[in-house]
Formats: C-alpha cells, sequence, structure tokens
C-alpha cells in the first residue's frame, strides 16, 4: 500500500499548493487528477493559472466523474494529485450520479493502490447553514465525502492561510 493524503481547507487557503508540493515531494515526475470542467469563462481562466503554475513534471489526467477508474488506471509508480474532490461531488450530483457509491468505491479503492495519491477538498460546512435545499444537500455531501475519504488515508492535513496543520 502507498501513502495516500488528504488536505482540506477553506477557499484559497493554501491547499492546492500544498498538495503539489507534497506530491513532487514522493516523485520526480507526477499525474494531476484533474476533476474540474470549464463550464464558463471564469472557470476556464482558474484551470490555466492552475495549469501554468504546475511544471513539465506534471502529466495531467482530466476526470470529472470516473474518479475511480482514473486512479486505477494511473496507478504505477508516479504519485498521484487528485484536485478536488468536492468538484468531483458537485459533477456526480448534477449529472444524478450516485455520489454515495462512487465514494465507497473510491474509500475501498485508496488502501489498494501501489503509488501515493493526494486529494484535495474543500471544508464546506464552517460557514452558516445554506439557505436552498440543494445546497445544504451538498454541504452534507460533501461532509460526508470528507470523512469516508480521511477514513481511508494515512495522513489529514488542514490548511488554514496557507499554514498546513497535520491531523492524522
Amino acid at each position: 500500500m502507498a501513502k495516500s493524503i488528504l488536505i482540506t481547507g477553506g477557499a484559497r487557503s493554501g491547499k492546492s499548493r500544498l498538495a503539489e508540493d507534497m506530491t513532487l515531494g514522493l516523485g520526480a515526475s507526477a499525474i494531476y487528477i484533474a476533476t474540474a470542467e470549464a463550464h464558463d469563462a471564469e472557470m476556464a481562466d482558474r484551470i490555466a493559472r492552475h495549469q501554468a503554475r504546475r511544471g513539465a513534471e506534471w502529466r495531467t489526467v482530466a476526470e470529472p466523474l470516473a474518479l475511480a477508474q482514473a486512479l486505477r488506471d494511473t496507478d504505477g509508480d508516479a504519485p498521484r494529485l487528485v484536485d478536488c474532490l468536492t468538484l468531483w461531488l458537485s459533477n456526480l450530483m448534477l449529472s444524478g450520479a450516485d455520489w454515495q457509491a462512487a465514494t465507497d468505491d473510491l474509500a475501498a479503492l485508496i488502501p489498494t493502490q501501489r503509488a501515493p495519491v493526494i486529494f484535495v477538498t474543500n471544508e464546506v460546512g464552517d460557514g452558516i447553514v445554506p439557505e436552498n435545499a440543494l445546497a445544504r444537500a451538498y454541504r452534507d455531501a460533501a461532509g460526508l465525502v470528507n470523512q469516508s475519504i480521511a477514513r481511508s488515508c494515512d495522513e489529514l492535513w488542514l490548511c488554514v492561510a496557507g499554514h498546513p496543520i497535520k491531523v492524522k
């Protein structure tokens, strides 16, 4: 079994940069598994900025839904970075997929991986209770996804204002 790490925190907390540094610390080259989709210009710009920040040592695999399969397909010598689980969850919910079954599959897969994998996720439960049912369902689902993946990972980190704190 290879090392598995979950990094969580709020928006712009430094999670992705920490995850990128940790991933490259595990190997000379790495695989970036991107769950984001560019549905508008702002998201396309955000994705482009993330790609520009990474160097030639990264190979990108775009996979908005079939995350467990992407991990199976890329399991080998290179460490992988999955950015991010909350976008993956959003994609699953909006597509009508069974996010709970997908989460169970992913959580069961993590301990079987041969190559290291680092997951990035957002901590969405620290704010006020959302006013609409979809937002509440998403917030609750994100909390459950994060708990499940955290249980399956060897390490858990919380990033606050660019400062990482090891939780587990």
